[in-house]
């Protein structure tokens, strides 16, 4: 994707196989191999159903993602697609907003990381351990896309192969084709019932389901850096009620089918509890080195994502312009090592005072990332009546009926987190996460000046989205410094005159 007149352009060193296994495994993470015994012991044996409904509102949010980035791929992806169709506020806040969550995220799963591995090193203090994997991890993606594009290839395959070998052989205990085994799901229906703490406990527990499947969009990020991102979009989006139905609820039913789900046992890794009640050998090191790559997986991914959405902010004039200077190998090296920084900040911060600097930073990023699926859902909402119909070769599902259906869940989740004890801090910090950059904004159009909010200004930028449209994702970047959000380009006024693009306003 270009970002600018006369700038370098990151490297499309992504193939269509790195992208799949993205696609697929992006999804899964450390949280379905550890939390989902606490879901399944809050929600009993129907917990499987939760995950459905989970699912399915993450399904619609990919949909609608979907749509908008195949009619126009992009590195900056909802962040841009906010800004065209919600106005600037929201493509900042986006924009910011994811970054702010994955660099959290990237400190947290380094800590996680670290505590596994202290498993087998225990005399290598844990913070130690964190830094040496940022550091790795940082070194990764610094090197190119291509290898970061590899590393999580890997990883993704180890998850994916270890969950598929966990269903089938799940599958032949539960059926029983296992040793000494018959067919049995008695668990679904013994120790209270189905519902054993009420039909309501289906949806409280989507507060905290809907945390493990976040990592579906990475793939419509990524997609830019590849030679043929609408096909791989394309596929990701098709692809995710596969992912979501076999990894997350055919999983989660085998073990609320194998074990009791009030069993103490599912509480610390449930997958662990199932294997060694199905007698497989070693089960807890198998796992242990799985969850690492989970974490590992997502640490690569969350550097990754935060890289380049800041490197796109940079490229809106929204983060300092050093973050656009792309290395030899076609990688933004100031946008990620800027990543880097934050995360490291966070391992020192869980080291230094985890009870207070660590816990008040994981819990201000606790709502972010369903702010800006409720975004995503606003921009699908008016970007479809803006993009030409020959470029909606992906769209969502009975609109406009879905998409404010799922803005609606997405609120109602959040109000849920505001209701409940245990997650109304996250819900109350994340809004003043938000509230922070979004004053952040207002400063930063008070510095450029007010010309964008003038009818002339305004009008240019109308002209501006359909003319981006038009010349695809290379040109928008380029565009927004016409319409003032940044200085002009001589070469730039040049070429949109050439190509009939109107300056009036400018």
């Amino acid at each position: 994707m270009a970002h600018g007149p006369g700038e370098e352009s990151l490297k499309r060193g992504l193939r269509q196989r790195h992208l799949t296994m993205i696609a697929i495994g992006g999804v899964i993470g450390a949280g379905l191999f550890v939390g989902s015994g606490a879901i399944i012991g809050e929600v009993g044996p129907a917990a499987f159903l939760t995950y459905a409904i989970t699912g399915v509102l993450i399904v619609m949010v990919m949909r609608m993602l979907g749509e908008m980035a195949v009619a126009n791929p992009s590195t900056g992806s909802f962040a841009d697609y906010a800004r065209q169709s919600l106005g600037g506020w929201a493509g900042f806040s986006v924009g910011w907003l994811y970054w702010y969550f994955w660099v959290i995220v990237v400190g947290f799963e380094a800590v996680a990381g670290a505590g596994i591995l202290q498993r087998w090193l225990p005399d290598v203090p844990l913070w130690v351990m964190a830094l040496i994997l940022m550091v790795l991890m940082t070194g990764t993606n610094l090197f190119s896309v291509t290898s970061y594009g590899e590393f999580e290839y890997w990883f993704a395959g180890v998850k994916v192969v270890t969950i598929v070998a966990f269903i089938a052989l799940g599958a032949l205990f539960v059926l029983g084709l296992w040793p000494g085994r018959d067919l049995d799901f008695s668990n679904l229906t013994e120790h209270g019932g189905f519902f054993p703490n009420g039909t309501g406990a289906l949806f409280s527990g989507i507060v905290i389901v809907i945390f493990s499947m976040v990592g579906a969009e990475i793939a419509t990020i990524a997609a830019a850096e590849s030679d043929e991102p609408e096909r791989a979009i394309v596929k990701a989006t098709n692809s995710v009620v596969l992912r979501i139905t076999v990894f997350f609820v055919g999983s989660i039913f085998l073990l609320a089918t194998i074990l009791p789900w009030n069993s103490t046992r599912l509480g610390d890794s449930p997958y662990v509890a199932a294997m060694e009640e199905m007698g497989i050998p070693a089960a807890a090191e198998i796992m242990n080195f799985v969850v690492l790559t989970a974490v590992l997986s997502c640490l690569n991914s969350g550097l990754y994502t935060a890289s380049r959405m800041l490197f796109v902010l940079a490229a809106r004039r929204e983060a300092p312009q050093r973050m656009l200077q792309v290395s030899a190998r076609g990688v933004p090296m100031w946008s990620i090592l800027a990543s880097s920084v934050v995360g490291f900040a966070c391992v020192i911060a869980a080291y230094v005072s985890p009870d207070q600097v660590f816990l008040f930073l994981l819990n201000s990023s606790g709502a972010i990332i369903l702010f800006v699926y409720l975004l995503i859902c606003l921009s699908q909402l008016r970007m479809r009546r803006m993009v030409p119909p020959e470029r909606l070769r992906v769209k969502m599902w009975f609109y406009p009926v879905l998409t404010l259906l799922t803005a609606a869940a997405i609120v109602g989740v959040l109000v849920s987190m505001f209701v409940r004890e245990g997650t109304r801090s996250q819900i109350l910090l994340s809004l003043l996460a938000w509230a922070v950059v979004l004053v952040a904004f207002a400063l930063q159009r008070r510095a450029i000046g007010d010309a964008h909010l003038t009818e002339p200004g305004i009008a240019a930028e109308t002209r501006a989205d359909a003319w981006m449209h038009e010349h695809g994702p290379a040109a928008e970047l380029e565009v927004d410094a016409a319409v003032g959000e940044g200085p002009l380009d001589p070469e730039l006024i040049r070429r949109v005159r050439e190509e009939g693009y109107a300056t009036e306003g400018m």
